[in-house]
């Protein structure tokens, strides 16, 4: 079937419409034309009756033949027009054959009364004939001006019926307007419309059928493609939002699952809770059907069994120690990677133990520490197993989680076994140099108490008894101020209440007076800082003790930005000297380590017979370290 546009069916429509009516138009323009004609007619021919009773009058009054003649002129001029016309005015007679009967007739009688009334023959007749031939010409005008009157009236008949037709035309033209627009536009869009609302709701199977050949029937198309399109779209989104929810879904539990395992490293304390945790977390994560955790030894040389999860006894103890590269599960370092191995064969020796145990598959993922191999985690599965880039990624994660967790325990383990060594060789120091001397001197007096026996001498073994239960004193004095400094805990945060327990139990050991001062305000210092200083003011208060034979001791502490602690005493001092390489004595050398380990600086000043000022310094930025 052809195509027919709407705008050309429009077009036609309003064409033939736009004929009709200039048809329509022109018809009641002649029509109206030839009833003006006849008008004009009718009112020339009315004017000749005039002018015929002029011409009589001027007869009868023997008017100058000249004036006659302007008169006769001026009648013969208006039957001129009647013949020809006036376009100007317009004026026409609507000639038929009784109009024209009627006009030759007049003619006629013009003819024949022409000469009478111009007075070319004198008068010829007298006055009452004169008037009735006059009279009967006028009659002659009257029945030419009925006739016309008559075709006028046809006219109007006519006019009227043209204007009823415009009139239908006019009815039928807007009736097939309103019919047309209804069929070829308000219906269509009643349509479009009404699938529109059903896309909008949703269904995107709406369709207009279609049923013309024009412009809407192309709309038709376009929506139908549109909505085709929005469906497949509509289809794909949700499918892409789909496949996104279950991305996201499982993002959110490898992140669960990340978060997890993290917590439980930090909190874990030793290595058993550390291997058997982990591997139960991660295996229920993988779903997998059984986990190993495999060390490797510095050499990367062999791999050992650290803890495993539902894997079976035979294959706990066959591979408890496997050598690297002897089997699939101990990778060896160059080609340590995460992967997916199959297990395809019972009779491959590298293959063998997983595929008596039921495994299908295995997933190995090693354990590194700044690309150095620790070990590998060991995933079995009685299934083909499938490793994703984010599974990869997770399993990686979680291993660099466990390696960092276990050089965490084996660090603390150094730093504690550290800590005690230093304490240790701070105890060795000071028994050296307090007890040892003292045992070494009583080791003396003995020696010098048996001569002394041997030789009867009395007065020597009495001395020599004197000095062994002076030394004896002395290293029970010493014994019990290094138990005491040993055991010295700061159990709050209040400085100087440490401060005055210390001299409580200075005053006590010692018997020497002391006097606390304290100066300014400031933020206490935290609690390990603490313990170091009270260590090194223990140690001053000590060789005060020893060496100063002091009446009284102050301490002065001043808080601030920077914290400073004086013990200064009125014993008999001493002459400074640099300190020799070779010494062993305690004393300052030990106050000097404790205080390089806070960041803070010892300084004495001492003069003989004037006592002794021992002065330890912390700066600021220590004590914001320390916090």
């Amino acid at each position: 079937m052809p195509k027919r546009r709407l705008s050309t069916q429009f077009l036609v429509l309003g064409l033939a419409l736009l004929g009709l009516a200039l048809v329509s138009i022109a018809s009641t323009m002649w029509v109206t034309r030839k009833l003006d004609g006849g008008a004009a007619a009718v009112n020339e021919a009315g004017r000749l009756r005039m002018q015929a009773w002029r011409l009589l009058s001027a007869e009868l009054a023997q008017h100058d033949l000249q004036a006659r003649a302007v008169l006769v002129q001026e009648f013969e001029h208006s039957l001129d027009l009647l013949r020809r016309g006036d376009p100007q005015r317009p004026l026409l007679v609507p000639w038929n054959a009784a109009t024209r009967a009627k006009f030759e007739a007049l003619q006629t009688s013009w003819l024949q009364l022409r000469p009478v009334l111009s007075g070319a023959y004198g008068p010829a007749l007298g006055h009452g004939q004169l008037v009735t031939e006059v009279d009967a010409f006028v009659d002659e005008v009257d029945l030419l001006v009925l006739a016309i009157e008559r075709v006028l009236v046809r006219f109007g008949a006519l006019l009227t019926l043209f204007q009823f037709v415009m009139m239908a035309l006019a009815v039928a033209g807007a009736i097939l307007a309103l019919y047309m627009g209804h069929l070829y536009v308000a219906f269509p869009v009643r349509r479009l419309i009404e699938a529109q609302n059903r896309v909008q709701a949703g269904e995107f199977g709406a369709r207009i059928p279609p049923e013309a050949h024009d412009e809407f029937n192309q709309l038709a198309a376009g929506f139908n493609h549109m909505t085709q399109t929005l469906g497949e779209l509509y289809q794909g989104l949700e499918r892409r939002v789909e496949n996104k929810t279950r991305d996201l879904r499982a993002e959110r539990e490898r992140l669960r699952v990340l978060y997890e395992v993290s917590s439980f490293l930090i909190d874990a304390r030793s290595m058993d809770e550390i291997t058997r945790g982990f591997a139960q977390r991660v295996r229920a994560f993988s779903q997998a059907d059984g986990l190993a955790l495999r060390w490797t030894d510095p050499a990367n040389q062999r791999y050992l069994m650290l803890g495993s999860e539902a894997l079976p006894p035979e294959l706990v103890e066959g591979e408890h120690c496997i050598e690297a590269g002897a089997c699939a599960c101990g990778q060896l370092p160059e080609q340590a990677r995460t992967r997916v191995i199959p297990i395809v064969s019972a009779t491959d020796a590298r293959l063998g133990n997983c595929a008596k145990a039921g495994f299908v598959s295995l997933i190995t993922v090693p354990i590194r520490v700044q690309e150095r191999l620790l070990g590998e985690i060991d995933l079995f599965f009685r299934h083909p197993a499938t490793l994703t880039e984010a599974d990869r990624a997770l399993y990686e994660a979680l291993a660099s989680q466990l390696a960092a967790a276990l050089e965490h325990l084996r660090n603390t383990a150094l730093l504690r076994e550290a800590a005690v060594s230093e304490e240790r060789t701070l105890l060795a120091r000071e028994l050296h140099d307090s007890i040892a001397q003292s045992l070494a001197f009583l080791k003396i007096q003995v020696t010098l108490l048996r001569q002394a026996l041997q030789r009867a001498d009395t007065q020597l073994v009495q001395q020599a008894l004197e000095e062994i239960d002076a030394g004896v004193r002395e290293s029970t004095s010493d014994v019990r101020e290094l138990l005491v400094h040993f055991r010295t805990r700061t159990n709050s945060d209040d400085m100087a209440q440490a401060l005055r327990a210390t001299l409580s139990k200075f005053e006590h050991q010692s018997g020497i007076k002391t006097e606390l001062e304290l100066q300014g305000q400031a933020i206490e210092l935290p609690s390990d800082v603490q313990l170091q200083v009270l260590h090194v003011l223990q140690e001053a208060l000590s060789n005060v003790r020893k060496h100063a034979h002091a009446n009284r001791v102050w301490l002065s502490v001043e808080r601030g930005p920077v914290w400073r602690f004086k013990v200064r005493d009125d014993g008999c001092g001493f002459e400074p000297k640099p300190p020799a390489a070779d010494d062993t004595h305690v004393g300052l050398h030990i106050m000097r380590e404790r205080a390089e380990r806070i960041g803070a600086r010892v300084q004495i000043e001492s003069r003989p017979a004037h006592g002794t000022e021992v002065c330890l310094e912390l700066p600021t930025a220590t004590q914001s370290n320390a916090a």
